[in-house]
């Protein structure tokens, strides 16, 4: 509680020797607050609190739930899931940086345990020319479209399948650099180049660490301990945007992008992920609130992940012997949501994942490279732009469930207030 208190009172102070300064001009013109306290100026930060909270059940118990609802803010218990509370806090630093830092907040959903977690903070630059721009510092890494969006910004209330695979429960992100450049061209197009640490719970693909392993070992594959010898040690991103209205109410926006970095097999151990992404927007000049409209959206990924050999003879009655192998995973979902009346959509889903390449103890075994399926219909009330309660029922086929299919419903709650981004559609 004194950590929330001690964020909620952040605050700069400038004494300004002869007047208001340049800088403090443009501060002043942000959507930073701003007040007079004497000879200083008292500039708050904008602070914003968003809730989301489930309650379902499924004919799978919770343990299974675990790898069915692989995402960490999926809805993964029968009863009431804590899903994410993120505390959000962005404001200008000064004519050429902006800063913003986002905490969340969740319970386990089978101990109850209180988990804490830097979700990003990272500043960025205003004020490059020729169309640059710098982000630094801990971020999501701008791979297609599910990866780098916050949990409140999905449509659906868990991510889909092939994300949590190839980006682990919480999605990648991680310290780092990001340049953008928009390119010079008569359409918004715009190339990003990425280079992050890769080591971390939030690196799965990439050299992660013991712990992640102990839970979720990408193949059952041994934990190997890399550190950063060089450059080629960390994980490095290439990723391209492109919009364009192709007709009078309708936007489309396509990317491609690509991730290369070690991973946590061994010293030859290596991860390439590609993938492609579209979203379409319809919505007509007249409307009311933003409603109607229609989105589809679609993502495919593939990540090749080459295993280095692994040896290990410490324990005579346990000798591990594996030889060098490439597992390749890829799958993708799409989706479609239309918003049929101010306040209200409905959408589905659709979401396939399979691989090849064995993992230890067999790929059909292995909850996170079986071959899964899965159907998810939708419907969503806004009463607000800051509220939204949604409906969702998830039919799975994957080969490590005993009966091989599973049903599970979830209702979704959620609330945000203070100076936030409303929902966009």
């Amino acid at each position: 509680m004194k950590f929330y208190i001690s964020i909620l009172m952040v605050f700069l102070f400038s004494f300004p020797a002869y007047g208001q300064s340049s800088s403090e001009a443009v501060a002043a013109s942000t959507n930073v607050s701003n007040k007079e306290t004497g000879r200083g100026n008292l500039r708050l930060i904008d602070i914003s609190m968003d809730a989301l909270f489930a309650v379902g059940s499924s004919t799978e118990d919770d343990e299974t739930l675990q790898t069915l609802q692989g995402g960490g803010h999926d809805p993964r218990k029968r009863g009431f899931t804590v899903q994410n509370i993120e505390l959000s806090l962005a404001g200008a630093v000064d004519p050429y940086l902006t800063g913003e830092a986002h905490i969340i907040y969740f319970l386990d959903p089978l101990t109850g345990e209180t988990v804490v977690e830097l979700e990003e903070a990272f500043m960025t630059t205003t004020a490059l020319p020729s169309g640059l721009q710098i982000e630094a510092g801990h971020f999501f890494t701008e791979f297609g479209r599910i990866n780098p969006r916050h949990p409140h910004a999905w449509h659906w209330q868990d991510q889909p399948v092939i994300n949590t695979r190839l980006f682990g429960p919480d999605g990648m992100r991680g310290p780092g650099l990001r340049l953008g450049w928009l390119l010079p061209v008569s359409w918004f197009s715009e190339l990003h180049f990425g280079a992050q640490n890769a080591n971390g719970e939030t690196m799965a693909s990439f050299l992660a660490n013991e712990e992640f392993f102990d839970e979720r070992a990408v193949g059952n594959r041994p934990f190997v301990d890399r550190g950063v010898g060089s450059l080629k040690d960390l994980a490095y991103l290439l990723r391209l945007d492109n919009s364009f209205d192709p007709s009078e109410n309708t936007t489309a926006k396509v990317g491609l992008s690509g991730l290369y970095g070690p991973n946590a097999t061994g010293e030859d151990g290596d991860t390439l992920i590609y993938g492609a992404d579209l979203v379409v927007k319809w919505r007509p000049a007249e409307s009311e609130r933003g409603w109607p409209f229609l989105i589809w959206e679609t993502e495919v990924m593939k990540r090749v992940y080459k295993a280095a050999a692994y040896f290990d003879d410490s324990d005579p009655a346990d000798v591990i012997d594996l030889s060098e192998e490439t597992l390749k995973d890829w799958g993708f979902y799409t989706q479609l949501l239309y918003g049929f009346k101010p306040g209200w959509a409905t959408g589905l889903r659709y979401e396939y994942a399979t691989g090849s390449g064995e993992s230890v103890g067999g790929r059909d075994s292995d909850p996170f490279r079986d071959d899964r399926s899965r159907v998810s219909p939708l419907v969503t009330w806004m009463p607000t732009e800051f509220s939204r309660l949604r409906a969702q029922y998830n039919y799975d086929r994957a080969d490590h469930l005993s009966d091989g299919e599973a049903h599970s419903v979830w209702l979704g709650v959620e609330f945000m207030y203070g100076a936030h981004a409303a929902h966009s559609f």
